[in-house]
């Protein structure tokens, strides 16, 4: 048979992997700084855009999307042309991929810090990155379907099928996730409310994990497991079984997120279920990926690449198992809110991404530049520190996990609160934060040695940029499925069909579980009581977005008996119908939020600010020391009123108007309860004096960024008021 020649671009694997590198070390080191902050609350003291609540972000979006968006970059580019036997379609949109992708990520670098968030995981970039996100991800499908139809391979490979299946599902959940009103160039108000907001945000966050995190993972289990292990995939037909199974499957968990919380019950029992049946399909693939090493167990021992490939996969089991078992509602009673949660999002993050990307960069580097791994010992000492990492890392956040929740939940014989002061369980798990410092410091190091033995290979070696490649043309055959081809195989060939179909099997879960939250009217309760934000507690919201409080403290009291004596009265879904964006938090750092209006002074709130440990002895919230002295920005105010408006915030055009005044008279009145602090009317009167006499200007504190805050914190909860012997029906209807 005839062939022809062509040739794989390299060039666009090597920058990926360049980048991954780079923008790996950076937000590992962004997450070890973040993890020391637990322990050295006031490390940046003062320093606003290096806080731990603009910090987090930060480290959760460069390693998601710089990390590992470019380690699947990467991986894709190269085993797609060789799948299929083609270069990439367009040279020009491999390049702005990467252009473009890393545009985003320095965008995202300086906006997070400060403090430009929308405060939704994993979706905290404004609305102008939103659309360049989108932008870029069609450029990368484009580039990849281009790909497919000029193939010279006629069936698609497993690999590609979870590379057309990643595509199709990021642009769907990120477009959806996404849909905002803006304000300003880099503020925005989703459309969605309260438990509307939570659903399509959980329904977008679990699956970035499962269809960012994890099918382009698999797709490249697929590939390189076999390839460095000179191995057969160990069952085609239970890679079928594995892929449609687990992309219809997926994108229906999202609600496990959200139990015993204000969703609906039903949309809660859905997601169980629909978690406890992935357990299976999960499985499954790490079986095929495991069982594709049989015979090769004597290479495992010696040969890094796959030593890293087999933990990750073995990651991936292990986190695989625990979603499911997490999304069962009495461990999640027990789970959620608490620091197993962060064992759990780690152990995969850093064993089944961290692990499968650097045996993909081993395996890869040295064909790039043609030659072979300059240390195998400095990779396998990466290997065993970057283990011992994770195993440090994750075994003392399980302790903290189960230490938090027992205390949370331990009563006296008389009924109270065994730990009634939520610090005591704070002070208890410092030396499980000490180990995951030390765990993260062993796994950072092992990645620079990474590096050192990378930047060795390279220099070792000569750039192969263009890799001179031969095959035979694909013919034209008929469209048709013949009497002895297999339904699947037929399919394997037709990419358009497959692509419809899996596209299909996305949008189900998805329906079935959103569109009732928009369409109903009696999905959320109406409470009469619950009214919208003044115009000063909206700025004070929004502050509190800024400054990534939602990262450490919740606003969802649950209905158990310890989180009511606790908190207060259990929260309900009509309380949230005018919060664009949802704030109800995945982890309590700190206590809960939700009922604190009005349970300390003003002054308290001033103080707790500006120095946590003054008022909370043994705190490790830093200090936010500068909203105590910045003007708060009055400037949007009107156009964030009418931007709730178009939202259904029932805003009429005189509270629009008279905005301002409303705000200097609320802040005023909390101006005046701070005076009643002596310490603070002489600090102040101080302060303007000393303006005065020096010319300066002098910022009065109904003008400050601290009284909105206090604005906002004062209100939370308050709407609805639990008077002794009323039950929550009644509560309802007040």
């Amino acid at each position: 048979m005839q062939t022809e020649q062509f040739y794989y671009d390299n060039k666009v694997v090597r920058k990926f992997i360049i980048a991954t590198i780079f923008w790996g070390l950076i937000g590992m080191s962004v997450g070890l700084l973040l993890a020391f902050m637990f322990l050295f609350p006031n490390i940046t003291d003062g320093i606003s855009w290096l806080s731990f609540g603009r910090l987090r972000p930060l480290h959760t979006n460069a390693v998601i999307f710089a990390f590992v968006g470019n380690a699947i970059f990467a991986g894709v580019y190269y085993s797609s042309q060789r799948l299929l036997k083609a270069r990439m379609w367009k040279d020009w949109l491999s390049n702005l991929n990467f252009w473009g992708w890393q545009a985003i990520i320095v965008g995202a670098a300086i906006t997070l810090p400060l403090g430009y968030t929308t405060s939704k995981e994993y979706a905290e970039l404004e609305w102008p990155f939103d659309i360049a996100i989108a932008v870029i991800w069609v450029v990368f499908g484009a580039n990849l379907i281009g790909t497919i139809l000029k193939r010279r391979q006629r069936h698609l490979y497993v690999a590609i099928w979870f590379y057309l299946g990643t595509f199709v599902t990021v642009a769907v959940l990120h477009i959806v996730n996404s849909i905002e009103i803006p304000v300003s160039a880099l503020k925005s108000y989703s459309v969605y409310a309260g438990v509307q907001d939570a659903l399509v945000q959980w329904w977008y966050g679990h699956n970035a994990v499962a269809f960012f995190l994890t099918t382009p993972f698999l797709g490249l289990m697929y590939y390189f497991v076999p390839k460095a292990a000179n191995r057969p995939v160990y069952s085609y037909r239970l890679s079928i079984v594995h892929f449609w199974s687990l992309i219809f499957i997926y994108i229906w968990a999202g609600p496990h997120h959200l139990l015993y919380t204000a969703l609906p019950e039903w949309a809660q029992n859905l997601g169980v279920a629909f978690s406890i049946m992935l357990l299976l399909p999960s499985w499954g693939g790490m079986i095929n990926g495991l069982l594709t090493l049989r015979g090769a167990w004597d290479k495992v021992r010696t040969d890094p690449v796959l030593k890293f490939m087999v933990v990750a996969i073995t990651g991936y089991g292990m986190a695989t198992f625990e979603g499911p078992m997490l999304s069962l509602k009495n461990v999640n009673a027990i789970a959620h809110f608490s620091d197993w949660i962060i064992a759990h999002v780690h152990v995969g993050a850093l064993a089944w991404n961290g692990f499968l990307t650097f045996g993909m960069i081993y395996w890869m580097v040295p064909r790039l530049f043609n030659t072979k791994l300059w240390s195998v010992k400095l990779a396998n000492v990466h290997f065993w520190v970057g283990t011992l990492g994770i195993i440090m890392y994750a075994l003392p956040m399980y302790v903290a996990g189960f230490v938090q929740a027992s205390m949370w939940k331990q009563f006296n014989p008389d009924g109270t609160l065994t730990y009634g002061n939520f610090l005591e369980t704070v002070a208890e798990i410092i030396p499980m934060y000490w180990m995951r410092a030390i765990g993260g410091t062993l796994y950072i190091i092992g990645a620079f040695v990474m590096l050192y033995n990378i930047v060795h290979t390279i220099r070792s070696g000569s750039k192969v940029t263009d890799e001179l490649a031969e095959a035979a043309p694909l013919t034209r055959v008929t469209k048709k499925r013949t009497s002895k081809e297999g339904y699947h195989t037929w399919l394997e060939r037709r990419p358009v069909q497959l692509t419809i179909f899996a596209t299909i099997a996305i949008l189900i879960g998805g329906m079935v579980q959103i569109i009732p939250s928009l369409i109903v009217d009696d999905y959320v309760p109406i409470i009469s009581t619950v009214k919208p934000y003044t115009p000063l507690e909206l700025e004070g919201r929004d502050l509190y977005i800024r400054e990534g409080c939602v990262g450490c403290h919740s606003q969802m009291i649950r209905p158990f008996r310890s989180e009511v004596e606790r908190y207060g009265e259990y929260s309900k879904s009509g309380e949230y119908v005018y919060d664009h964006p949802f704030l109800w938090g995945s982890k309590r750092t700190g206590p809960d939020l939700f009922r604190v209006g009005g349970k300390y002074s003003d002054n308290w709130h001033l103080n707790h600010l500006y120095d946590p440990q003054s008022t909370s002895s043994g705190s490790i919230m830093p200090s936010y020391s500068w909203l105590i002295h910045n003007k708060l920005d009055k400037s949007n105010t009107e156009t964030k009123l009418r931007a709730m408006q178009t939202l259904g915030v029932p805003y009429t055009v005189e509270d629009i108007a008279r905005a301002q005044q409303w705000m200097t008279e609320q802040g005023t009145e909390i101006e005046k309860n701070l005076y009643a602090d002596p310490d603070f009317a002489r600090t102040y009167e101080s302060d303007k004096k000393y303006a005065a006499d020096n010319n300066e200007e002098f910022i009065e504190m109904r003008n400050r960024e601290v009284v909105a805050l206090i604005a906002y914190l004062q209100r939370l909860g308050t709407d609805i008021k639990i008077k002794s012997g009323t039950t929550a029906t009644d509560a309802k209807n007040e």
